[in-house]
């Protein structure tokens, strides 16, 4: 029963973090466009957001992989 508290306990965290900061973590990708472009689907503290990016293996240009944090557009907490 502790180890379950505990888990809820850490997602929530997890989740408030999230908000407030406005990053998303990295929760699938796909390769599109006939090897040439990587989808990447972050999930936020409110939605689930994608990105794309130019991929190639040899990552000479564009990514070879999707980044593990990638910031969104909406922040809750600006500072202001």
């Amino acid at each position: 029963m502790r180890l379950i508290i505990r888990l809820v306990i850490a997602l929530a965290v997890l989740w408030a973090g999230l908000l407030v900061s406005g990053y998303g973590l990295l929760i699938g990708s796909h390769e599109n466009a006939a090897g040439l472009g990587i989808k990447c689907n972050y999930l936020t503290a409110r939605h689930i957001t994608s990105a794309q990016y130019l991929h190639l293996d040899n990552n000479f240009f564009g990514v070879a992989s999707c980044p593990l944090l990638r910031k969104t557009d909406e922040v809750i907490d600006t500072g202001r």
